[in-house]
């Protein structure tokens, strides 16, 4: 097992939300090894206490004072009333996890803890964690769930990853009535990762009506299979795209998804893929080490793009990625306009090549000098 760069609390209950396969449950039995832990996804542990919310202390050791460990808490979220009471009433430290947030989220009356329990996120493996483990070239074809590092066919892993998600959390949980029309929405949603959403389009192509397609795109979000990147707007002097993008949570995922034939353009998918790597890797290791980025991208109504943009406590930065081996000034007008518009920005050009430019402000910087420690820290 890897080890996470993941900093919980010491003392203080906390939800730890991710989707499943990335190891929430395996880092948290080898850390909290002397935690009480209950599965919700075991049959009989969450039949009784759907039923019985009220019986969760009878679940706790007498005297019990470390950690205790309740997974998929959204499963049963009046079990969030009763943790309340007990980290009260009783001192108790909670960790409650969760793949999905649409039930806590959307039920007014569920217990949010109210600041008792604080938000922390698991993500897919990074570069970080992988260390000398970490290959750009699995990365760009298969992603980085822990399973793709030991699974002895990668691809089937992944399929059978993506159905279960539609069978286990879709289906059974309800989030939709119509399986078939969602299932045709992730291809074509596929087909806008990294691009600005255009949800119109996509209701056209999946022939259901622009509400059914918001509400997909949010579950997504809500099962953390993926996320918006909003446009960046602060002080804009030109006139702005308003639409986000969207990207799914993981490359493998989004390969997965994304159906390939004799009419797919292997360098426009494998441009994205490299996108995708970039914007997990940034928005995991800038929630892990507490960077305090907000990530947007930057696009003008004339069409000039940054790929990403991190605002926040210690800077402006600019990053624009291109799978090419080569670099043109084609390439670096984006990040050209946007130092125009922020001069105070830092701004990187990452590409396949192997030799460290510049070209004025911009830094032009081989893939692998992005995937260092020395590098992110200096971002």
């Amino acid at each position: 097992m890897y080890k996470r760069i993941i900093k919980p609390p010491k003392n203080k209950s906390f939800f730890l939300f991710g989707p499943r396969g990335t190891g929430k449950t395996t880092w948290l039995k080898a850390n909290f090894k002397k935690a009480a832990y209950l599965d919700l996804l075991e049959s009989e542990t969450y039949n009784d206490l759907l039923a019985h919310p009220e019986r969760l202390e009878t679940f706790i050791p007498k005297n019990f004072n470390d950690w205790i460990i309740i997974d998929e808490v959204q499963r049963v979220p009046a079990l969030l009333n009763e943790v309340h009471r007990l980290i009260e009433s009783r001192k108790h430290k909670f960790i409650l996890t969760g793949s999905s947030a649409r039930k806590l989220k959307n039920n007014k009356e569920v217990n949010l803890l109210a600041g008792r329990a604080l938000t922390y996120h698991f993500y897919p493996l990074t570069f970080l964690e992988l260390k000398d483990d970490f290959s750009i070239i699995h990365a760009l074809q298969y992603g980085q769930l822990p399973a793709t590092f030991s699974e002895p066919n990668i691809k089937r892993y992944l399929e059978s990853y993506v159905s279960t998600y539609l069978r286990e959390e879709v289906l059974q949980e309800g989030l939709t009535r119509n399986l078939e029309s969602f299932s045709r929405f992730l291809e074509t949603a596929s087909f806008s990762q990294g691009e600005v959403l255009n949800m119109s389009e996509i209701a056209r192509e999946c022939a259901v009506h622009r509400k059914v397609v918001e509400n997909y795109f949010s579950i997504l979000q809500d099962m953390m299979l993926g996320g918006y990147l909003p446009v960046f707007t602060k002080r804009a002097k030109r006139r702005m795209i308003v639409h986000p993008k969207f990207y799914f949570s993981d490359v493998g995922i989004y390969r997965t998804l994304r159906p390939q034939g004799p009419l797919d353009a292997p360098e426009e998918i494998e441009g994205v893929a490299l996108e995708t790597l970039i914007y997990q890797q940034i928005k995991a290791i800038n929630d892990y080490l507490d960077f305090g980025y907000s990530l947007f991208y930057w696009r003008t109504a004339s069409q000039f793009e940054v790929d990403f943009i991190l605002y926040g406590k210690r800077g402006l930065v600019a990053i624009e990625a291109k799978r090419t081996g080569k670099p043109t000034s084609k390439h670096l007008k984006g990040l050209e306009a946007f130092l125009k518009d922020y001069p105070q920005a830092k701004a990187y050009f990452i590409y396949m090549g192997k030799k460290v430019m510049s070209n004025g402000q911009i830094q032009i910087i081989p893939i692998k000098d992005f995937f260092k420690q020395s590098f992110i820290a200096n971002l």
